[in-house]
């Protein structure tokens, strides 16, 4: 797996922190120095926590498990919807549904809402209906797709969260500690560290700061993926193989039967004892 580059974190201005009158001194071992009242972070110790951060979720993925991406934040949720989309996984990217882990069977019956409403318009059950009683189903199925259409796939919970700016996404935090799913999280100088399990210490308010941190662990998911796919390639192809040379073996071992039949002498009758002269 690639290390990730110190000088494309410097050029994406990860180091730059918030204002010190608005730190977290919990943040305080992430902190390089203050410069013009603003925190400058240590991307040597961004650079060691992505690394590690990715090696983490590149298991995850191997394992065939999701990992749900959350950010809601206006400036970056595009390139959190266009990574977590490449890889496949799930994300949120407009409001956190209160619930949506702790309370995840409800979330689940609002999705399967979503799929009647199209299997309904697919096969002409709503041509019956009046224009301003479609209308209303038209907008429910627009509203459900808009905050929950990209969890549509998300059959049971994830088995991690990533997080952009975790002093937002607080609620999302809450829920993933509550059920111990561990949370990675990009993590800026005026938030609590103290609740994520895999710290990114780095600017979550800037688009490229999220982008260069996404790249590097979305390539190590993707990898992961990869890795997955090939361990199944060889697992069917060595069944393959094993189901060809049993089948190989049958005929050998009919033909050894018969041949040891064959073989096998074969028991004479008793003669018939002379009657006694009398």
């Amino acid at each position: 797996m690639a290390r990730t580059n110190f000088d494309q974190l410097l050029q994406a201005g990860c180091h730059f922190g918030h204002l010190k009158r608005k730190w977290n001194p919990a943040m305080a071992p992430y902190i390089y120095t203050e410069r013009n009242g603003i925190h400058i972070i240590d991307l040597h110790k961004t650079v060691a926590k992505i690394d590690d951060a990715a090696e983490a979720l590149k298991n995850i993925a191997r394992q065939g498990k999701k990992i749900l991406f959350v950010g809601t934040k206006k400036q970056t949720k595009e390139v959190i919807a266009e990574k977590a989309t490449s890889i496949n996984m799930p994300y949120v990217i407009e409001r956190w549904p209160g619930g949506m882990l702790t309370n995840f069977p409800t979330i689940r019956k609002a999705v399967k809402k979503m799929g009647n409403i199209d299997k309904l318009m697919e096969d002409g059950t709503f041509n019956n209906l009046s224009k301003r009683e479609l209308l209303q189903v038209t907008r429910q199925r627009a509203k459900l797709e808009k905050n929950l259409g990209s969890i549509a796939d998300l059959s049971r919970l994830p088995s991690a969260l990533f997080v952009v700016d975790v002093m937002k996404e607080n609620n999302a935090v809450r829920e993933a500690n509550r059920l111990g799913i561990p949370v990675f999280g990009v993590v800026d100088t005026n938030s609590d560290p103290s609740n994520i399990d895999f710290v990114i210490p780095a600017n979550d308010d800037a688009k490229d700061s999220v982008e260069v941190i996404l790249n590097a662990c979305c390539a190590a998911i993707a990898e992961g993926l990869e890795e997955r796919k090939a361990e199944k390639a060889d697992e069917k192809a060595a069944d393959a193989q094993a189901e060809a040379e049993a089948e190989e073996a049958r005929p050998r071992r009919a033909g050894a039967r018969r041949a040891r039949k064959e073989e096998a002498p074969v028991a004479e009758a008793p003669a018939e004892e002379a009657p006694a002269a009398e």
